[in-house]
């Protein structure tokens, strides 16, 4: 019988460890926890729409979660994700509004200006860390609000909508990642294509991590940079590379917020799907198929907890200390596997 991964296990108990946190904030609040888990669930999946904005809220974070868990295995941290997020959709909402191509080609523009956007944000930092070993963190903090502030001005001075300076125009149908087929066959809901960029780009990412010698260096000079110069791999190329690689994730993660689920950019406002990327890593174990349960199951929370709010006098942000204490567990990871070691140990001294 195969063994089951220990990455896969500690996620479950992530998972477990916070719903029973959730149910106990529910019943501090004088709550029934099954009531509230019921309807959160019906929330996300009880119709066909509710089912396809599920489905589309999970669609940005399987990007943004690829893109941690990239930079992750490649031994990075890039919390940058929200700067690359931000500048990618503004790059897909530019090209949404100025070139008018058949609606085949405009989507492949589109997403493609998405991707170079977040790959010239990724760039900086990876720069930055390969030539003067500045840490990823800092330097990807400072590119989300530069990010901002680029977005923040651009988008009044050149795409600006008719009646507010704070949004950009409304992309047409023509270039908008929502097709009719799809949003008939989801009953009205607002899921698009971006669903279908981001399970490729699992299977693109699982490939290039373990199947080709760029997945092979770039792993390698995350385990150990020092054995990896030795062994004749490029480390500050490999470096610069991957931060483009996982920019370019989050980019088009960008492009299907902005031109997928919502029809314009709006400014003044840092898109939480970026930071949202580091939980949904975290409980996939930074690996592509955990990252696709995982942004499934994060869309599931997301699109349930108004529904439940609706339903109970559950307040909404129940869900978000859910969330937020299943990162937690899935952070201390560590502390799981030791717990899990320690009870192998007793049953084989018993």
């Amino acid at each position: 019988m195969k063994k089951i991964p220990k990455e896969l296990v500690v996620s479950l108990l992530a998972v477990v460890l916070g719903l029973i946190a959730g149910a106990l904030f529910m019943l501090f609040t004088g709550n029934n926890p099954f009531a509230g888990y019921s309807y959160l669930i019906k929330g996300g999946t009880m119709s066909i729409e509710r089912l396809g904005n599920t489905l589309a809220t999970a669609s940005p974070l399987i990007l943004t979660g690829l893109s941690i868990a990239f930079a992750f295995k490649t031994g990075l941290f890039n919390i940058g994700a929200p700067g690359q997020v931000l500048f990618g959709g503004f790059c897909a909402t530019a090209v949404a509004l100025s070139v008018n191509a058949p609606k085949p080609l405009l989507l492949l523009l589109s997403v493609s200006a998405a991707a170079l956007g977040g790959a010239l944000w990724g760039s900086v930092p990876g720069f930055l860390k390969a030539k003067f070993n500045v840490h990823e963190v800092v330097s990807s903090i400072m590119m989300n609000w530069i990010a901002y502030w680029v977005v923040y001005y651009a988008i009044p001075a050149y795409f600006k909508g008719s009646f507010l300076e704070t949004e950009s125009r409304k992309i047409a149908h023509q270039a908008s990642l929502r097709v009719d087929w799809l949003t008939k066959l989801f009953d009205g809901s607002y899921i698009n294509l971006g669903l279908f960029i981001g399970i490729i780009a699992v299977f693109v990412v699982a490939f290039i991590l373990n199947r080709t010698v760029l997945g092979y260096e770039l792993k390698s000079v995350g385990f150990n940079r020092h054995a990896a110069e030795y062994a004749g791999i490029s480390v500050n190329k490999n470096i610069i590379l991957a931060m483009m690689i996982s920019g370019a994730l989050a980019g088009i993660g960008g492009a299907i917020i902005y031109t997928g689920n919502a029809a314009n950019l709006q400014i003044g406002i840092v898109p939480t799907q970026g930071f949202d990327g580091i939980a949904v890593s975290l409980l996939g174990a930074n690996t592509p198929i955990g990252v696709l349960a995982s942004a499934i199951f994060f869309g599931l929370l997301y699109s349930g907890k108004g529904f439940m709010n609706a339903m109970t006098n559950i307040p909404p942000e129940i869900a978000d200390t859910i969330i937020a204490t299943i990162i937690y567990f899935a952070a201390t990871s560590v502390l799981i596997e030791r717990g899990l070691d320690k009870l192998k140990r007793k049953r084989r001294g018993n």
